[in-house]
């Protein structure tokens, strides 16, 4: 296939790594922030002293870096947890049917995105570690893999979570008074005192529009993975048997009696799942699963299902090296949303998507921005909280459902995803893969999730 193999070698050439496209990013904000800051507003445009100082505050926002300790948790506790025997042994019943290309990524993008349809960060690690285990399984058994193929249809589940059961705009309208506190900061806040008091899901996520494009998308990507898997080679390039991920990690952990003691380590297991259970148990059954309940769980889970307390130490030591790209890029990602926030650059690329929009119009056009603005600030929640109120006052002028840019929001904030790799950095981690080689795999499936939104947003009147 001339199209793959002509993206390939374009990325390849010229995509540059992760941390050079955040610092790019960076340059670019800072620069857009000066041009437009001074374009919409020339009396309150902000100098350039003024915007690394929004940058700064962005970088040390404190909410955003315990966002980013949970996102670093997220990575070594799967990476431990896989690393147990027993999980390990379970994986690789899945692997060993993924014989082949064509089975590998037709069984890893659909199990991925059902887990992310149900929790985003679950879906990201389970999708990673499971790519992985079948990169070392055909390494084992000498069998011909497109290794990035496959960890391209591991972070798939990225581009169908907004709008799934974790998705962080569904979730807030769903919240009492959520969409009135929202609104109160504007001027013209009364205005919108008609508000409903909440958008529950069966408005939003499990609406039949969204549950029926969810459906198209869980037929057509597995398709494309398919197509691409038998127009590209099959060769594994990335793993070698010197970096299999398994259980015989060097000790390098001085033990006494209690590292070593299963007892122990079962006793301290069973005492965080049943504060787990006590504290979530209300969450789970609400499908509510955060990414503090997510650590919460798989900490007390790996310590049980590692043997004792040295194995798991063990596995913590080689687990928390593939932690090092989140903990310098988050950052620079949390200083380029303090510049679009401070510049007011978010509400700038939305008002102008509203300015040319009509009712049928506006869904749409916040799909795009939504897009757009992902690219530059790769968060869900932070996204709803600065560009929310602006499509709600659109939707609320035009006679647009709520719900409809609410979704419309949340589809364009996951499509480009699988263009930006700021949420692929743990997968990229744990499979050893680089972002250019799963990017023009990921490029194409964004195409596709394209053509399925606009068409749900064309069709479905919510």
């Amino acid at each position: 296939m001339y199209l793959t193999k002509f993206i390939e070698n374009i990325f390849k050439r010229f995509l540059p790594s992760p941390f050079i496209i955040a610092v790019i990013l960076t340059f670019t904000t800072i620069i857009l922030a000066l041009i437009f800051s001074n374009f919409v507003d020339p009396n309150s445009s902000l100098s350039f002293l003024e915007i690394l100082s929004s940058w700064e505050k962005g970088i040390w926002n404190n909410d955003l870096l315990v966002f980013a300790y949970q996102m670093i948790l997220i990575l070594v506790l799967g990476n431990i947890l896989v690393l147990s025997s027993p999980v390990s042994r379970l994986i690789l019943v899945i692997a060993k049917k993924a014989n082949s290309t064509e089975k590998a990524v037709i069984i890893v993008s659909v199990s991925v995105m059902l887990v992310a349809f149900f929790n985003w960060g679950l879906g990201l690690i389970f999708g990673a570690i499971l790519a992985r285990k079948i990169g070392d399984y055909s390494v084992e058994n000498n069998i011909k893999l497109n290794y990035p193929l496959v960890g391209a249809a591991g972070y798939v589940g990225l581009m169908i979570w907004h709008s799934g059961i974790s998705g962080s705009a569904p979730i807030k309208v769903a919240e009492d008074n959520h969409l009135s506190s929202l609104m109160s900061s504007r001027n013209d806040s009364y205005l919108y005192s008609d508000l409903p008091t909440s958008l529950n899901f069966d408005l939003t996520v499990l609406s039949s529009a969204n549950l029926i494009t969810f459906l198209v998308l869980l037929i057509l990507v597995p398709l494309t993975f398919y197509f691409l898997s038998k127009n590209s080679s099959s060769q594994n390039t990335v793993l070698t048997n010197e970096n299999i991920m398994n259980n015989d990690v060097q000790d390098e952990i001085r033990t006494n009696n209690l590292e070593s003691s299963r007892i122990f380590s079962i006793l301290f297991g069973v005492i965080l799942l049943i504060a787990f259970f006590y504290q979530y148990s209300e969450d789970l059954i609400n499908f509510k699963i955060t990414p503090n309940s997510l650590n919460f769980f798989m900490l007390g889970l790996s310590i049980l299902l590692h043997s004792n307390f040295k194995s798991f130490l063990n596995a913590l030591r080689k687990s928390i090296n593939g932690a090092s790209g989140i903990l310098i890029q988050f950052p620079l990602y949390f200083g380029i949303m303090g510049i679009m926030k401070e510049s007011g650059l978010i509400v700038y690329v939305s008002d102008f998507f509203i300015s040319i929009s009509n009712e049928f119009t506006l869904p749409i056009f916040t799909f795009f921005s939504a897009a757009i603005i992902n690219v530059f600030v790769p968060s869900g929640g932070g996204q709803w909280v600065i560009q929310g109120p602006v499509v709600i006052a659109a939707a609320t002028e035009l006679n647009v459902p709520i719900q409809k840019v609410v979704m419309a929001l949340a589809y364009g904030d996951q499509l480009t995803n699988m263009l930006q790799p700021f949420w692929a950095l743990p997968l990229l981690a744990i499979t050893k893969l680089k972002a250019k080689e799963i990017l023009p795999y990921t490029l194409i499936i964004m195409l596709v999730g394209l053509v399925v939104f606009i068409s749900s947003l064309i069709i479905f009147k919510y």
